[in-house]
């Protein structure tokens, strides 16, 4: 069909002269609906947004009717036509709001497959109905994110029908037009697609179990011409298969269940309702593949070292544990029970190493839960230590007291903290060695200590330089011992701790001594 064809089988009478001379050559020439890829988007698109799905289907269905669409122009495969398929799915498509449908939806809602729903949101975005506002995405281990459509009514219907069109604002977009008005000529055509937007499209029912369905309907008249006239069931004696009897007054003929070779070549109906093995939401209860992959996705979103890993391969190393019934929780505890993981080189290897023989030894659902409470209690403990690390770096660093800035007092501070950190906890402060404790054995010169130290001085002087000494600092010994002397120095400290000073002194030093690492 040609485009002036189009044009007439549309509007099916020729335009008056007193219309506006522009429309009538627009009309008569009018060319094949098609948008390209690019012009697909709200951005691009040259439609109008349609106020409404009402007046959208009537765009769907002029479309339709017109033939200025044919998919096959445009690709070798997919539908040959825009027909009642499509406008079913523009029927659904015209009661959502936002218009955000999902693959699997539509599927549900129209009975087609998923490469059929596909193909026709393709045809009506390339017929200029639809535009993409955001589109989907599907990225490996999350959930798909379905596309936003915007209904949109293409220019070819406006310039067909004699639409006269208003941009309200001027700094709004071109596709916020309104319409403001119509031709005469175009009214008695609105009409008719506005009766056709208002019915609702059905599935068609194939030649085949229409062909059935009258055979059945004669022979059903034929066999109740032969059996006299039929007279009604009264309402107080049922005549069901569910009853198992039937009315002895009624002449209508006793009712029968089907024999079971039919039923089981799905030539009739059961009696009984089976039970539906979905859910209330629409879906079905997933099959043991469909639990390994749920499984391995959780996995997937809850382990940092197993991103990126493939979703499948994930799948196939928990398969023993997703078959005996673990969710992601028990996982996770089950693998806090075998130790943290520091380094991760292939986290589809290690995960298959972690999980071996797992099932065996958590065998049980309340072997299960004390490793579920186990590591809930490991989880909390954690929580709390980092509480007190923040507590305490927040009243060290915003407190009134502004600590020292020299390196060597931090340390004194440090060690002066840690002393009546440990006095409070029943320890001992000072070291347990014996020959670093002051005894009998080194006593104090009597009267007045070394260089007129007294004798308390000097034993706080020898605690000063011991609480240094723990802390890796030697200065005091080895200073006292180039100042002073060796002799001096242990006569001020004693022998046994300027020998230790000058040993670990002399060690750092050392290219085989480190100190401050581990």
């Amino acid at each position: 069909m040609s485009a002036v064809a189009a044009s007439a089988a549309v509007l099916d009478h020729q335009l008056p002269e007193d219309v506006d001379n522009s429309v009538d050559d627009v009309v008569a020439v009018l060319p094949a609906l098609y948008v390209p890829e690019a012009c697909q988007w709200l951005s691009t698109t040259a439609g109008r947004v349609a106020l409404e799905g009402y007046s959208w289907l009537q765009a769907v269905h002029w479309v339709a009717g017109s033939g200025l669409y044919k998919p096959r122009r445009y690709r070798s495969h997919g539908p040959r036509s825009f027909g009642p398929t499509t406008v079913r799915v523009a029927q659904e498509l015209a009661q959502l709001f936002p218009c955000r449908p999902g693959i699997e939806y539509l599927v549900r809602r129209t009975g087609l497959s998923e490469r059929t729903v596909e193909y026709h949101l393709g045809m009506l975005r390339e017929a200029g109905l639809l535009a993409y506002v955001v589109r989907g995405t599907r990225i490996r281990g999350e959930a798909a994110q379905a596309s936003e459509f915007a209904r949109m009514i293409p220019p070819e219907f406006d310039v067909a029908l004699g639409i006269r069109t208003l941009l309200r604002d001027d700094t709004a977009p071109e596709y916020t037009r309104a319409p403001c008005g119509i031709a005469e000529v175009g009214r008695e055509l609105m009409a008719t697609l506005a009766r056709k937007a208002a019915r609702k499209v059905r599935k068609t029912r194939s030649k085949k179990a229409s062909k059935a369905g009258s055979k059945a309907a004669v022979k059903g008249a034929r066999k109740g011409a032969e059996q006299g006239p039929v007279t009604g069931v009264s309402g107080e004696v049922r005549c069901t298969p569910m009853q198992g009897g039937t009315s002895a007054g009624s002449s209508a003929g006793g009712t029968y269940s089907p024999p079971e070779n039919k039923l089981a070549n799905g030539e009739a109906k059961s009696p009984t309702p089976k039970k539906s093995t979905k859910r209330a939401g629409g879906r079905r209860k997933p099959t043991k593949v469909g639990r390994r992959f749920q499984l391995a996705r959780e996995l997937i979103q809850e382990l940092d070292w197993l991103r990126g890993c493939a979703v499948p391969r994930v799948a196939w190393v928990a398969r023993d544990v997703a078959d005996a019934g673990w969710t992601v929780t028990d996982v996770l505890a089950w693998l806090h029970l075998r130790g943290e993981v520091t380094k991760v080189r292939r986290g589809s290897g290690l995960l298959a190493v972690l999980l071996a023989h797992a099932e065996n030894v958590l065998d049980t659902p309340a072997k299960r839960a004390a490793a579920i409470e186990q590591w809930r209690g490991a989880q909390e403990a954690a929580r709390r230590h980092r509480i007190e690390q923040v507590r305490a770096r927040t009243e060290r660093y915003d407190g009134d007291w502004t600590g020292p800035t020299s390196y060597r007092v931090q340390q004194e501070v440090a060690a002066a903290f840690a002393k009546v950190r440990e006095v409070a906890n029943g320890g001992r402060a000072a070291l347990t060695d014996h020959q670093d404790v002051v005894s009998a054995a080194e006593p104090l010169p009597a009267g007045l200590g070394v260089q007129g130290l007294a004798d308390d001085e000097i034993v706080q002087t020898r605690n000063d330089a011991r609480q240094r000494l723990m802390m890796g600092d030697t200065s005091p010994i080895t200073l006292a011992v180039h100042t002073l002397g060796r002799e001096e120095a242990e006569q001020l400290y004693g022998p046994a701790l300027v020998r230790r000073g000058l040993q670990i002194a002399h060690g750092a030093r050392s290219t085989l001594m480190t100190y401050g690492r581990r």
